[in-house]
């Protein structure tokens, strides 16, 4: 599939909507890549040792735009044909796709280090918290300054 734009950064959001593993890697179809490197993450039933019961995601007004912005950084500073990512905001059930990530470059080497410089980058930079309830009815932010 080849890329519909010159611009490697094909698709960004911060949604309240279920994501799709398809879409995004739909997006970042290029027939230049050799590599596409895809990660998901999801709401899993646990943390620090302790039961998660319920978790809700919340983004900060400037989040889309700081996710830009890394991206971008993403796209100038790897061989990147196209990147994509999305993350979810809102109450999340355990299993739930919370964030999808996917990039494609020339090489394998240069997909998996973009895709995971874009992870990294988007949990420390991108302003989006994470409010875990626990099991015995304790409850965390995680990533709130």
């Amino acid at each position: 599939m080849a890329s519909t734009s010159d611009h490697p950064v094909k698709l960004l959001g911060i949604r309240d909507t279920p994501l799709s593993v398809d879409e995004v890697f739909r997006a970042v179809g290029d027939d230049a890549a050799g590599g596409t490197a895809l990660f998901v993450g999801t709401v899993r039933d646990h943390d620090g040792g302790a039961a998660v019961t319920r978790l809700a995601y919340s983004a900060h007004p400037s989040a889309e735009a700081e996710l830009r912005r890394v991206a971008e950084k993403i796209a100038a500073d790897h061989s990147v044909r196209a990147l994509a990512a999305v993350h979810r905001v809102g109450d999340l059930e355990i299993g739930d796709l919370a964030v999808v990530v996917a990039v494609s470059c020339p090489h394998r080497a240069e997909a998996f280090a973009a895709c995971r410089k874009l992870i990294d980058d988007l949990k420390h930079e991108v302003p989006i918290w994470k409010h875990q309830t626990f099991l015995d009815g304790t409850e965390e932010w995680v990533g709130a300054c």
